[in-house]
């Protein structure tokens, strides 16, 4: 069996590798999209779903990386993808910075300090006019790269999946899910509780920050409602949710059902979308 699903693995791959040889320019833009959103869910499951910790402003990484890589592309002429990771290196400096505090919270007090925070950020880049262009937005340079930036995007996604993997089968991850489901117990068995959950989150934030760069780069226009928006958050956790928390596998299975029909229902009912979809965010959650 295992010999089997190694081998369909593989020539999943193979088939995602060699598509955009022959798929259509929407075809690119979707799983370039898609893959953008496995990486998130991973992501969020990294320390939501591991460590019960729940994070209603984890786009926070998401923006901060975008922003960190627009300004290194338009202001200093960086290449985009270094630009890009040094959007993940942004985000881990964040997360170092917050982690810090908010990881001393427990339950609805880290997850409201973590929405206020995005909140803080989203308005701290509408003043810095001269840096980030404000509330006005930022443009970059215009480039063709969906294929680049498809492949990149799909790099990251199977990177953050393979840590979810090696997180998950570890003793770190077991010492996660204690914490999840009881960490006062833990900490009675000697594991220190923030150290695991301030690595977690590290570990966390990377993923949104590289995609993020990625992200600017592919729209090459970015201002602080596009990239610090709550309902990209919402939607990471109905993922995470709908798939399966805490498991390898199920962030990207509801990466790719939610994702999917998000686009099946855009298609078919455009002038009422939203309304549908958020009705079945409430019946998902």
């Amino acid at each position: 069996m295992k010999r089997w699903l190694s081998s369909g693995f593989c020539v999943l791959l193979l088939g995602l590798a060699l598509y955009p040889l022959a798929g259509t320019g929407y075809g690119i833009r979707f799983m370039l999209q898609l893959f953008m959103w496995i990486a998130l869910a991973q992501s969020w499951n990294l320390i939501s779903g591991l460590t019960g910790y729940v994070s209603f402003g984890h786009i926070v990484f998401f923006g901060m990386g975008a922003y960190t890589a627009a300004i290194l592309i338009a202001k200093l002429g960086w290449p985009w993808l270094l630009a890009s990771l040094a959007g993940g290196v942004g985000a881990i400096v964040l997360a170092t910075v917050i982690g810090w505090p908010c990881l001393r919270l427990k339950g609805p007090y880290f997850a409201i300090s973590m929405l206020g925070l995005n909140e803080v950020l989203r308005v701290a880049v509408s003043y810095f006019e001269g840096l980030t262009g404000g509330g006005s937005g930022l443009s970059l340079p215009s480039l063709y790269a969906s294929v680049a930036i498809y492949y990149s995007m799909g790099i990251v996604a199977l990177a953050v999946t393979a840590l979810a993997y090696v997180v998950v089968t570890s003793r770190f991850g077991l010492r996660l899910m204690t914490i999840r489901e009881d960490e006062i117990a833990a900490e009675a068995m000697g594991i220190d509780t923030f150290r695991y959950k301030l690595y977690a989150f590290l570990l966390s934030a990377v993923g949104p920050g590289i995609v993020g760069g990625l992200a600017a780069r592919d729209q090459s226009y970015i201002e602080p409602v596009s990239v610090f928006p709550l309902i990209m958050t919402i939607t990471m956790i109905v993922m995470v949710l709908f798939g399966g928390k805490g498991t390898i596998w199920g962030p990207v299975l509801g990466a790719v059902l939610l994702f999917t029909l998000q686009e099946m229902i855009w298609s078919r009912f455009i002038y009422v979308h939203q309304l549908l979809f958020g009705a079945i965010i409430v019946i998902v959650v």
